[in-house]
């Protein structure tokens, strides 16, 4: 197999791509899936093409994948009308186990061009008619293209859900990605730690957050959200997405910031933080220190074996017996190449608790006076977390 040409950033080892290629095989063959189809448009939740093939969907353009049990990818992706490659059986060093890359200018925002990709789907699924296709992540597929496969020569062919079969296998993390994971919990620590050193008053919201990006970008990370939001203290605000960053940070100010961004290898974790320009009131002080708490309660029930749901459903009792809002949202995921990524700990998960899962768990709320919160990663180990990944102080930082 080819190795990367030295243009990827921080690319996954072959070895390591052969391994996820071989444990989804034997799950095939296990479920009698002669092919799986998986598409995405962005590399913030498109983890199943990232896992799959090392190259992430970007910018909104649909990448479509077929995986067949017992031959290479064919890709579907941006590209000229007509563009057939048939790539060597090693690989070209950027595509490694695609034997066929098949390109096609289609976007959402053209409603013409929605069966394009479909239409080279279904000449790469054309030998499989009389098999069983597997879905992965059917939230993300686009309905123009199973829609067009299911009516098309596709029309008599069977088709699954497969998500679960792989998120069974990437949500376990080999040696290798952990060691990718640990990378991108330092770069957040460095970029959390440059921001809150950058913050002054007369900043807007958006350039200290640009400064953490910045980081990111200098040790190896590619995309990402940096949510943030200032406020006088005393006043609940929570953080927000780049078209409401465009506030003054004035002295006295507090200062959220979240730091979601892939680092290398493309591995999610998630640091958030408090800061003041001045001093925080006692009331933040004090429900910080819940916070922790209710962080330090998740954990303790984060071992190999638990159910998602009873978990979920252990922490909102002690919310509610601690007099703060039960969760209605979502505050403890799975991360990995999805910015979300299961198990989500909530009612309505089927996975249990897993070794080498990487964990975020972050309980938020919103008071009269306060938002609430601290965000960190964490490795599941054999007897429950085996380690807190990212080591950025836990304390809402005084910087007046």
């Amino acid at each position: 197999m080819a190795e990367s040409d030295g243009r990827i950033n921080t690319a996954i080892s072959t070895p390591e791509l052969e391994r996820r290629w071989s444990a989804v095989r034997a799950a095939m063959a296990a479920q009698r899936i002669d092919v799986l189809l998986m598409q995405a448009n962005n590399d913030f939740m498109g983890g199943y093409v990232k896992y799959f093939t090392d190259v992430p969907a970007t910018n909104g353009y649909p990448v479509t994948v077929t995986f067949p049990k017992d031959e290479g990818m064919t890709v579907i992706a941006q590209g000229p009308f007509g563009a057939v490659r048939e790539l060597p059986p090693e690989g070209d060093g950027l595509r490694r186990g695609t034997a066929r890359f098949m390109g096609t200018p289609s976007y959402a925002s053209a409603h013409f061009t929605a069966e394009y990709d479909a239409v080279l789907a279904e000449k790469a699924l054309e030998r499989f008619v009389a098999g069983t296709v597997g879905l992965l992540g059917t939230a993300a597929i686009s309905f123009a293209l199973v829609d067009y496969l299911k009516r098309g020569k596709l029309a008599k062919t069977k088709f699954v859900d497969a998500s679960d079969m792989v998120d069974q296998i990437k949500s376990i993390k080999t040696e290798e990605e952990i060691g990718l994971i640990r990378r991108t919990a330092a770069m957040q620590d460095a970029a959390m730690d440059a921001a809150f050193k950058a913050v002054r008053p007369g900043m807007r919201d958006l350039e200290v957050a640009a400064i953490a990006e910045q980081v990111g970008h200098n040790l190896g990370g590619e995309q990402g959200l940096f949510l943030c939001s200032s406020a006088p203290v005393g006043t609940s605000v929570m953080f927000a997405n780049r078209h409401q960053q465009n506030r003054v940070i004035q002295p006295g100010d507090q200062y959220t910031l979240l730091v979601e961004n892939n680092g290398p290898g493309g591995m999610y974790t998630e640091l958030g933080r408090t800061c003041v320009l001045g001093k925080a009131s006692q009331e933040m002080k004090d429900e910080f220190e819940f916070v922790l708490q209710a962080q330090k309660f998740m954990l303790d029930m984060l071992k190999p074996g638990a159910s998602c749901k009873d978990v979920f459903e252990a922490y909102n009792a002690f919310m509610r017996k601690n007099g703060r809002p039960e969760e209605k949202r979502l505050h403890c995921h799975g991360q990995g190449y999805d910015m979300v990524e299961r198990p989500l700990v909530r009612f309505d998960e089927t996975m249990t608790i897993r070794k080498n899962m990487n964990i975020v768990v972050h309980p938020t709320y919103l008071t009269a006076r306060t938002f609430s919160w601290v965000c960190d990663n964490y490795l599941i180990g054999d007897d429950g977390v085996a380690e807190k990944l990212h080591k950025f102080p836990q304390k809402i930082f005084e910087l007046g």
